[in-house]
């Protein structure tokens, strides 16, 4: 019989005490029971605190039994958190932002609900560092880290080291990473998509939430609140996806491959397969894009670098993009003020750092077609995947349509009359954070 080791008996100990912590916290929280029990408690010692890719929760177990009999409630506290962190899908939204400011961010957004709570498995006294901030937070009404990542880019080296020790939490060095370690055989479907799953459970939570009575209050709201932003955000990025186009890229297609024969013909011939990967594969993903802006008088800067933000994070990620791509960022209210070519992440940060509204005429929107034609001509624009025109007022629209998709994005109520029939349109809210 094996003997049991040490660390062998922490582990077990600890997933007691997970389980316990995870019926303490269902007693306030019972919508939450779904969220709670989806991931899978893993036992290293190599972590200093509880991280996740959103498939295992790893701890420290010797750690953590000594921190069960000290302070119970930063355990309960910190599974919790954890938890929000998946249900809000903040380890797969960073893009370009810079890391440890979105870090930040992301765990000062999962604090202010879980304080918000005010529930007797989770309530502390809170700092005044955080009474200060949270404070800042209502009077902006802002409630998305991402609204609270723009916020944290106003503050000192010195006050932001001083948030960090604030509100750390947990370990985010696995945020984004693919899980190695598949619970299901290599014979078996592979295991889902981290951020789809969170994002499924999100949804069931939310039903849950709506259905019981006792969840009304200010930090409920708040939690449903993210994670409507967290859809809406989706939905955005949805609406992006179809100005994308295929392409051949250099990459092995392993989905048009058959292994069998790979592995038939090295077995019967020694390194002679029959057949190999191919060594390109049709993709869907943008090549060229243009963003024109609406510089108007009407156009409120905060307004229009929130969108710039959001719109150069979601084109810029990871298989979003081709590996040569281009984004013409054009200001335009009734003439071209400024045309900013963005190849890559870092350009992007660069431009939103010293981006400053030109501009502030009448509204007209052909100037800007024009210029797009010409770029066309001139063969700066050769693949151009779509246009999309932020604006908040009525303009002048082209009479011709043009040969490639277009989209005008209106923060304000627009007259659908005079809207082209070939133009694509959505409205957005100032509130969602697109």
């Amino acid at each position: 019989m094996h003997a049991e080791t040490q660390t062998e008996w922490e582990i077990r100990m600890f997933d007691k005490i997970l389980s316990y912590l995870r019926d303490e916290l269902c007693i306030d929280f019972p919508y939450l029971e779904r969220a709670l029990s989806a991931l899978t408690p893993e036992g290293k010692e190599n972590v200093n605190a509880f991280a996740t890719e959103g498939v295992y929760l790893y701890y420290p177990p010797a750690h953590y039994l000594k921190v069960f009999e000290e302070n119970e409630l930063f355990l309960r506290r910190a599974y919790l958190h954890t938890v929000f962190h998946c249900l809000y899908t903040h380890p797969w939204q960073r893009g370009s932002r810079e890391e440890k400011r979105w870090n930040l961010a992301c765990d000062m957004a999962v604090e202010f609900v879980i304080d918000g709570f005010n529930k007797q498995t989770t309530h502390r006294l809170l700092s005044w560092l955080r009474q200060q901030y949270y404070e800042k937070l209502r009077e902006k009404n802002v409630i998305s880290a991402a609204g609270i990542y723009e916020m944290l880019g106003e503050e000192s080296p010195e006050r932001l080291t001083q948030l960090a020790q604030e509100f750390y939490t947990e370990d985010h060095a696995l945020w984004g990473r693919e899980n190695r370690q598949s619970p299901i055989p290599d014979q078996q479907k592979q295991a889902e998509d981290p951020q789809k799953k969170w994002q499924k459970i999100a949804r069931q939570v939310q039903f849950q939430k709506e259905k019981s009575d006792r969840n009304s209050d200010a930090a409920a709201a708040a939690m449903q609140a993210e994670i409507t932003a967290e859809r809406k955000r989706r939905s955005y990025k949805e609406f992006l996806k179809k100005f994308a186009a295929f392409k051949e890229q250099m990459r092995c297609d392993m989905d048009a491959f058959d292994l069998n024969y790979y592995t038939y013909g090295l077995r019967t011939y020694g390194n002679l397969p029959l057949i190999e990967p191919l060594e390109t594969r049709e993709e869907r993903r943008i090549s060229e894009f243009v963003i024109v802006v609406d510089t108007s008088y009407s156009t409120s800067g905060e307004l229009v670098r929130s969108f710039l933000q959001e719109t150069l994070h979601i084109l810029l990620e990871q298989n979003a993009f081709f590996t040569t791509a281009k984004v013409h960022l054009i200001q335009c209210d009734d003439q071209v003020q400024e045309d900013l070519v963005i190849q890559s992440s870092k350009r992007a940060q660069e431009v939103l750092a010293h981006f400053e509204i030109r501009g502030g005429g009448n509204t007209d929107f052909r100037p800007a077609f024009a210029y797009v034609e010409e770029l066309r001509c001139a063969g700066e624009l050769r693949n151009l995947g779509g246009l999309l025109y932020f604006t908040d007022g009525n303009g002048t629209y082209p009479a011709k349509k043009p040969d490639y998709p277009c989209a005008f994005l209106y923060l304000d109520v627009y007259n659908e009359e005079e809207v082209p029939a070939w133009a694509i349109r959505r409205r957005l809210d100032e509130k969602d954070n697109i």
